[in-house]
């Protein structure tokens, strides 16, 4: 993303301070999100053999860190100030948090920057790559269809 970022000239902002801000914030989703939502979708959605704590673990791991999120965005529409490849970063997880079993009740800021980054035309196409994900809400059919959609694209 930072490369893509640099070659586009957008998205990254040139001075030390912003580029070290989004980084940082990018940096969060890579070392936190990512990994803690991974775990949790792994133990609670892919996992054969159930284990309560596992699920606990990585679903309230990932909840803190949406509080996290939460309480920056409420000093500002963004993560690093103007929209950016932090924000693109870490949406592309957050989003998918029915799917993981986290809920985001109670977090205003965070709620409504994920209404604003699905509200982004870019947002809305890039959803669709390589497959439209469907709602992965709780329902059985909307689960089987993103597994579906995530099977086809699997090296075999």
């Amino acid at each position: 993303m930072i490369y893509l970022a640099e070659k586009a000239g957008r998205l990254l902002p040139a001075d030390r301070k912003g580029r070290s801000k989004v980084i940082q914030w990018l940096m969060f989703q890579m070392g936190g999100i990512g990994p803690m939502m991974g775990q949790a979708n792994v133990f609670y959605r892919l996992f054969l053999e159930k284990i309560p704590a596992a699920i606990a673990r990585y679903q309230n791991e990932s909840r803190r860190l949406f509080e996290v999120l939460d309480a920056r965005l409420a000093e500002g529409g963004w993560l690093a100030d103007d929209y950016s490849i932090a924000d693109i970063a870490n949406w592309s997880w957050v989003r998918t948090h029915k799917w993981s079993g986290v809920s985001v009740d109670g977090l205003r800021h965070l709620q409504g920057w994920m209404e604003r980054m699905a509200a982004r035309p870019a947002c809305q196409r890039g959803v669709e790559v390589p497959f439209k994900i469907p709602d992965l809400a709780d329902d059985a059919k909307g689960a089987e269809e993103f597994a579906k959609g995530a099977q086809s694209i699997l090296q075999r």
